[in-house]
């Protein structure tokens, strides 16, 4: 794996090829991010999660990037200079969210990078 590929992201092919409704659930996890943040991703968790392994993990990944773009923009908020940063977790998160959901739209798994997996 080359290093432009590690910035943005790792894909895996699933062990039950995922249904159409559950590729539709797992990109609406990453889109509606847009929308609610975090949100979002949670109820998605949060009703799928029994049901789908796909989408559980599809919005379980999409959530704990949410709450690191949050704290990240927390960090950068508390101190000066973060400031004049605050534009880099928004591009950030527009790039790895689109590439999320093109993988979540081919029938993968992907893990965000440099993210804290908060939920497990």
């Amino acid at each position: 794996m080359d290093q432009q590929s590690k910035l943005l992201g790792t894909e895996e092919q699933p062990v039950i090829p995922p249904s159409s409704d559950e590729k539709t659930l797992a990109i609406l996890s990453h889109v509606l991010t847009f929308v609610a943040p975090i949100l979002a991703p949670l109820i998605i968790y949060l009703i799928k999660k029994d049901e789908s392994a796909f989408v559980a993990a599809h919005a379980k990944e999409s959530l704990n990037f949410q709450i690191t773009l949050v704290l990240v923009v927390i960090i950068l908020l508390i101190s000066v200079i973060g400031w004049f940063f605050l534009w880099l977790p928004g591009i950030m998160a527009l790039i790895l969210v689109i590439v999320a959901t093109v993988k979540a739209s081919d029938g993968k798994l992907y893990r965000y990078p440099l993210t804290l997996r908060l939920i497990k």
